[in-house]
């Protein structure tokens, strides 16, 4: 099936990683952001409980959290929020909470999926995955990744000289399973 809102959208790679923590998740964001993609080119997956513990910017004292907002100022945070993602996962329309799965997704994916109605997220993650052009094996991967409180972070590449660096910065801030 051919995707209508970007006719490229098939022939680039689609990157995509897994996270463990706050930091980790929030650089290799961070990463992407610098070379100029937004929220509306990155797709982020990660429980709802997760978000409720790791990712809520209520109370946030943490060290991350007063860091983020030391960084806000020199304008690395996105938006000026507390952490690039608690921003991403606030800005409402780009996330989309699935109730029957307990996800949040935000970025294109989301989109996508909003636009498909609920009849679009009958197959579970393993189906909003594999129709974003993730291979089954790997998706099956990051589906157990995301119920084990880990964050996945996607995005289809403008070029292979960014996929190379992203996959590169990845690995080196404790990225798991990273694929192309």
């Amino acid at each position: 099936m051919e995707n209508l809102h970007n006719p490229d959208h098939n022939k680039r790679t689609m990157l995509t990683g897994m996270f463990s923590d706050r930091d980790s998740t929030e650089r290799a964001y961070e990463i992407l952001s610098e070379r100029g993609y937004t929220k509306d080119e990155i797709n982020l997956i990660m429980s709802d409980d997760t978000r409720k513990k790791h990712y809520s910017d209520k109370d946030d004292h943490s060290e991350l959290g007063n860091k983020a907002a030391e960084t806000a100022g020199t304008g690395s945070a996105i938006g000026g929020t507390i952490g690039a993602i608690v921003g991403v996962i606030a800005a409402l329309g780009t996330s989309l909470v699935i109730p029957g799965l307990g996800l949040i997704i935000a970025g294109p994916l989301a989109a996508g999926l909003a636009g498909a109605g609920a009849g679009g997220i009958t197959g579970g993650l393993i189906g909003a995955l594999v129709g974003s052009g993730i291979p089954e094996e790997r998706a099956k991967v990051y589906e157990s990744g995301i119920k084990d409180g880990r964050v996945v972070l996607g995005v289809h590449t403008r070029n292979d000289e960014d996929a190379e660096y992203f996959e590169r910065e990845w690995k080196s801030n404790r990225g798991e399973n990273i694929y192309r």
